[in-house]
Parts: structure tokens; sequence; C-alpha cells
């Protein structure tokens, strides 16, 4: 229910934020801010529903994920069984990623419909102990139902940034109705609701992300009982992303991997969907003390 919970107020907010950008954008392309209005809100219930159904297939088909059988792919697939029952999971469908950017991430909309998908990358860079403690983070994931809510909120803030830059472009080609001043004050206003509507729907992936994947790690590694499996992977991987950032796919969609696989300024990393590596580390070390574990 909390995760449901979470998702409505999602969707209420990620609405709103629609509306919004089409009541600026409206007013500029149509004269009409009403007009914009509902354009926007049939945007959005287009988007939300189509991220509620295929949120996963898009993320999938985004990163060219490959649904892999144990035959194809035994060590990752014996990981990946073997974890799912020590959570009490069904056996989730398992994928690989074609990029040596190591990482890992979970998606779907139920425990019965997930996907756990793992990176060429990750398969060379870890051992089977590391890697099973990845693997039992995003498990818990799974577990804790909130891989769909994630998956949306990636979805639908990656339709605001793509629209926002369609209507500014598209904008600042054809001009305003009104006049020379007008256009130019509604460009800079279109200007400004392409920079501050992505922000506005990352704002909420924030407010979802970062005390999700601390319980993840907390709930995997408990799970296991072994904290330092899932320390020792996630320093190597931070390592590992910052000199290999992934080369496709939509930053919009970071919040779904054990660590953000994109790469920008410094400033960029205020705005970063997962807490402080050091932070996550931190707490798994200090839980592996207290449990006696490696």
């Amino acid at each position: 229910m909390a995760g449901m919970g979470r998702l409505a107020v999602m969707y209420l907010v990620l609405f709103s934020i629609f509306i919004a950008v089409g009541y600026v954008l409206g007013s500029l392309m149509f004269g009409d801010w009403l007009l914009g209005s509902l354009l926007f809100l049939a945007f959005a219930a287009l988007f939300n529903v189509a991220a509620y159904f295929w949120s996963d297939k898009i993320v999938l088909m985004a990163y060219r994920a490959k649904i892999v059988t144990e035959k194809e792919a035994p060590r990752l697939y014996g990981i990946v069984r073997r974890v799912a029952e020590l959570h009490g999971m069904p056996m989730p469908k398992v994928a690989i990623v074609p990029t040596e950017t190591p990482n890992a991430f979970a998606t779907g909309r139920s425990p019965e419909r997930a996907v756990v998908a793992a990176t060429e990358g990750i398969l060379r860079t870890l051992n089977d102990r590391e890697l099973t403690g990845v693997l039992s983070h995003e498990i818990a994931h799974v577990k804790d139902r909130d891989i769909l809510v994630v998956t949306v909120a990636a979805t639908v803030a990656g339709a605001i940034a793509f629209l926002t830059r369609m209507f500014f472009w598209s904008t600042l080609f054809r001009g305003s109705r009104g006049s020379r001043n007008d256009g130019g004050l509604m460009i800079v206003l279109a200007l400004v609701a392409m920079v501050l509507a992505p922000i506005a729907a990352l704002m909420v992936q924030l407010a979802i992300s970062r005390s999700r994947e601390y319980k993840a790690d907390n709930v995997g590694a408990k799970t296991l009982r072994a904290p330092g499996a899932l320390a020792d992977a996630l320093e190597k991987l931070e390592f590992a992303n910052k000199r290999r950032p992934i080369e496709f796919g939509n930053p919009s969609h970071a919040s779904l991997f054990i660590v953000n696989p994109f790469r920008g300024s410094s400033a960029a990393s205020w705005f970063s969907t997962h807490p402080p590596i050091r932070e996550r580390v931190r707490r798994l070390r200090k839980m592996a003390a207290e449990m006696g574990a490696a």
C-alpha cells in the first residue's frame, strides 16, 4: 500500500508539471493557455498510462537489453535464482545489457513481471561474491515493489524533458503570434519552462530514489548476511562508472541503476538520484561490524 501511495503522489505531481508547462507553452504556441493545458493534460494521461503498462519494455529497449536463458548466461542466471530464493521471491527474468560500463538495474510493474538486468561490464568486473551483493540489492527493490514507482518516474521525467525541448525549438523557429516584444518574452518563458520542468520532474525522482537506495542496500545486505560484499561492489562500480560512463540511454533513467552510470559536471551531482557512495559504503561497513559478518 505504501508503494501505491508513492505512485499516486508521483502521478499527481507529474500531472501538475505537465499542466504547468502546457499553460506557458499553450499561450506561446496557440495564444490560448486553456488549449495548451488541455493538450499537455492529454499528453500526461497518455505518457502515464504508457509508463504504467510498458515502462519496463521502454527501459529495456533504451538499453538494448536482451532477455537471456540459463543456458545463455549460467553464472548470472544461477546467482539471480539463488538470491531470489533467499528473498522468498519468484524467479525474475534475466537480461544482459551490451555495454562495458559495469552496472545493474531491476524493472517491471510487479514481482511476477520483474526483470533483473546486468551489463556485460559488471559480469567482468565483479567476482561472484560482489555480484551476489549487487543482485540482492536489486531483488530487494523487487521485493519492496518500488521498481514500478521508479521506472514510471524515470520514463515520465524523460517524456517531460522531450516535450519541453520539442515545443521550445518549435516555438523558436515559428515565432510567437503576438508582437515582437511579446514573442521575445514568451520565448524566454518557454526557455525557462524547458529548463525548470525537467528539474521539477527530477526533484520528484530525488524524493523517491535516495531513501529507497539506502533501504535496498539494507535489505539486500541483511538477507545475504554479507554487507561487505555489497560495499566492495559499490566501491568498484563507482570507480569504474566514473572512468567509463555509459554512452547511450537517457540520464533521466539514472535512478534505476545501482550506481549512476551518467557523469556530468560537479554541479549536476547536486541533483543526483543516488545517495553518496561513500555514505552507502560507510553504513554497510558499520552493519558488517555489528553483524560480525563479511
